[in-house]
């Protein structure tokens, strides 16, 4: 995909590592952004080196932490109620960045065949002892062999896009379900904080997604958008975050109003803080 340098949509900065700063650069018939400059592949891992990167720890050292949790296991009771919603004889499921495993040792319990990716070797040891199972490489994983593929905000993080949408075909089953959970650049939330916006998490996001991205993405696959579903927590953990960012101090109040105020908007113009896309394989 090319992007042209001059169609500069904001420019952020990376608050929680670096301190370095990105353009967003827009592609204006897919509604997508890309963070300019990406960083290599070789350098990449250094970005999520903090005791902070909360999806890599099962950590409850500060209150936003505990908070943070207390959501997780609410929402990874919802994520599995959902594929299985949508599968109700249940099958085999691979989640592509499962961090901590908690989201695929819940499906496993109930009764799902689980695999998971996962790159970084802290959160998957805290995965394995957990009973989670893991594949080395998508690479080495077989053809058309998931009823569900899920990455719960992992999409953002893939460097070659077009490539993962390719291997995500290639894995899932004739009528197979790609659950895809993304930021959405659109939202009220994002466009209160601005460059402040803590979803934007550059350079560990390297794309920000709109429900127009997603839908033509996917379509390119000859994959259709089937539903679109919103978390509506997000907001309220991402308003925190941008208090954060904007301040210098995590604000409860004005962070649970400002998510708050995102969720009320969203119910009027559906563009929520994040959404979860339902993805079908429509070639049999």
């Amino acid at each position: 995909m090319h992007f042209s340098t001059d169609n500069v949509f904001i420019h952020v900065q990376d608050y929680s590592v670096s301190g370095e700063h990105f353009d967003l650069l827009l592609d204006k018939e897919l509604q997508l952004l890309k963070t300019h400059p990406q960083p290599s592949l070789e350098k990449l891992p250094s970005y999520y080196e903090s005791e902070d990167y909360i999806s890599h720890t099962d950590a409850k050292r500060s209150l936003f932490e505990k908070i943070y949790h207390f959501i997780k296991r609410k929402a990874i009771r919802d994520k599995v109620k959902l594929i299985t919603k949508l599968q109700p004889q249940k099958g085999t499921l691979l989640d592509i960045g499962a961090g901590t495993g908690d989201f695929l040792s819940e499906a496993k319990n109930q009764s799902w065949s689980i695999t998971g990716i996962e790159p970084s070797s802290k959160a998957k040891a805290i995965a394995v002892s957990k009973g989670v199972h893991f594949a080395d490489a998508l690479e080495a994983l077989e053809n058309h062999s998931f009823d569900v593929i899920t990455m719960w905000h992992v999409l953002e993080h893939v460097p070659d896009l077009e490539k993962q949408i390719k291997e995500l075909k290639r894995l899932l089953k004739p009528m197979g379900t790609i659950i895809i959970a993304v930021p959405n650049y659109k939202s009220f939330d994002a466009q209160h904080y601005g460059k402040f916006w803590a979803a934007y998490d550059v350079p560990r996001h390297l794309w920000h997604f709109s429900k127009t991205s997603i839908e033509k993405l996917f379509a390119r696959e000859n994959m259709q958008l089937v539903k679109i579903l919103p978390m509506v927590f997000d907001s309220f953990y991402v308003s925190l975050l941008s208090e954060k960012y904007k301040t210098g101090t995590m604000n409860f109040v004005q962070g649970f109003w400002t998510g708050l105020r995102s969720n009320l908007k969203a119910k009027q113009n559906r563009e929520f803080s994040s959404h979860i896309y339902v993805i079908k394989n429509t070639e049999n």
